[in-house]
């Protein structure tokens, strides 16, 4: 086991002050822009993860909060106060109307044919205009559909991606918008959320068997969240953001939390919220492609791919202005997106052996006994160190082969899956 990582200032006794939470203002701006389409205070705080009364002081301070947006850097600012033109505005409503008089007489739509409508909405509307507006571009991508649907009230809005008897088209409006955006496979990243009961061992297992019968089976249900994800390359790898129910667990005791081989968050039902997922992507995911991009002399851009998730805020993209967010509609997520597709089922596998390796270092083959001591005593920070190895484990070749439902050009190694095979994993182990 690793030693004990030093103590960060923050964790050093002597102080018992609670310090305060500063809210960046880009969350400030999108609780007034929630507000002013006409959300309750209550439906905000729960979908920014704030307090109702933190809420309500930022709509009380709406002129202050305004004036500071202006006065910001003009980069800044650029990102957090965009307004959207006339002429989109236009084109929405009409678009909206389009929709009920279809909802009306139950005519399904796919999302390719409410993205065909828009862009020809668009077009119509910028002839009617001349050449004042022939400056202005409009893709209709998936990002802009999601966004579309959330400002118009339709967050639980559900349509099949395509029309029956036809193929899925969104890897042909993938690859437009990788060479549109001139993306190299180094510079398209997926990432998703995945559960992990830590300590669960397989059925069957004598741990397992022990667990039904004994007082520690509570543990053996104990659930972490993990968001996995990297570039369609295979060559970079995210750091893993773990969310567990309390924020500090007595194993964690004498732990720096930002010198874990994770990012540390909590929930009291761990799992990921937007405002863990807001922070993840502006403090963690932004720096670490610029970095990323930087080492290796690519342009400074990316493209991440989500699902749309209710835990994934569809304003990414208005967050930075060197990465694009594209999401995905539900039926397309579980069909193609690359970490469903073997990356989440692969890690597991080594993490069950890593598991299974742990044991036998701490017992050294001794009785039986000592194996169900040690298993008792496993610990959350155990948990973590043997996330990290198996997450260290997955090599490029399996990255990079998942891609090939969503992006079967990036593709280099075909046979990328069978090295970690997870069949061979749980044999192995």
């Amino acid at each position: 086991m690793p030693g004990k990582r030093p103590l960060s200032a923050a964790a050093l006794p002597g102080s018992a002050k609670r310090e305060r939470k500063a809210i960046a203002l880009d969350i400030k701006l999108e609780v007034l822009r929630r507000f002013e389409m006409g959300e309750k205070l209550s439906q905000i705080a729960k979908a920014l993860g704030l307090a109702v009364s933190t809420v309500a002081t930022i709509r009380d301070n709406k002129e202050k909060i305004k004036a500071s947006s202006q006065i910001a850097t003009p980069l800044r600012a650029s990102r957090l106060t965009r307004h959207r033109n006339a002429l989109m505005e236009t084109m929405e409503r009409l678009l909206r109307v389009w929709l009920e008089d279809h909802g009306q007489r139950n005519v399904a739509l796919s999302v390719s044919v409410i993205q065909e409508k828009a862009k020809s909405l668009f077009d119509d509307l910028q002839r009617e205009q001349g050449a004042s507006s022939q400056t202005e571009t409009f893709s209709a991508s998936k990002g802009w559909f999601v966004r579309f649907r959330g400002r118009h009230c339709w967050p639980h809005l559900k349509m099949p991606s395509t029309a029956p008897g036809k193929e899925d088209p969104y890897p042909e409006v993938l690859k437009s918008i990788i060479q549109e955006g001139e993306y190299t496979p180094q510079q398209v990243f997926n990432v998703d959320e995945t559960g992990l009961y830590w300590k669960r061992m397989p059925e069957g297992t004598r741990l397992s068997l022990e667990e039904k019968t004994e007082r520690w089976v509570v543990p053996s249900r104990d659930r972490l969240m993990l968001l996995l994800g990297g570039n369609a390359a295979g060559d970079f790898k995210l750091k893993p953001l773990l969310v567990y129910r309390s924020e500090n667990p007595r194993a964690l005791k004498g732990y720096s939390k930002p010198n874990l081989p994770v990012i540390w968050r909590s929930n009291k039902k761990a799992w990921a919220t937007r405002s863990i997922f807001h922070e993840w992507f502006t403090c963690f995911f932004c720096p670490a492609v610029e970095k990323h991009c930087a080492q290796n002399n690519l342009a400074s851009k990316a493209l991440l791919i989500l699902d749309s998730a209710p835990c994934h805020p569809v304003n990414l993209s208005d967050l930075s202005d060197k990465v694009r967010v594209e999401y995905l509609c539900d039926s397309t997520a579980n069909l193609m997106q690359p970490v469903g597709q073997g990356i989440a089922s692969t890690f597991k596998a080594h993490y069950l052996r890593r598991t299974f390796e742990h044991i036998l270092e701490a017992t050294d083959g001794e009785e039986t006994a000592e194996v169900g001591a040690f298993w008792r005593n496993y610990s959350i920070m155990d948990a973590v160190d043997n996330i990290a190895i198996a997450w260290e484990e997955l090599r490029p070749a399996t990255m990079n082969s998942v891609w090939k439902k969503m992006w079967p050009e990036c593709v280099q190694f075909q046979n990328g899956s069978q090295a970690d095979s997870i069949a061979q994993l749980q044999g192995n182990s």
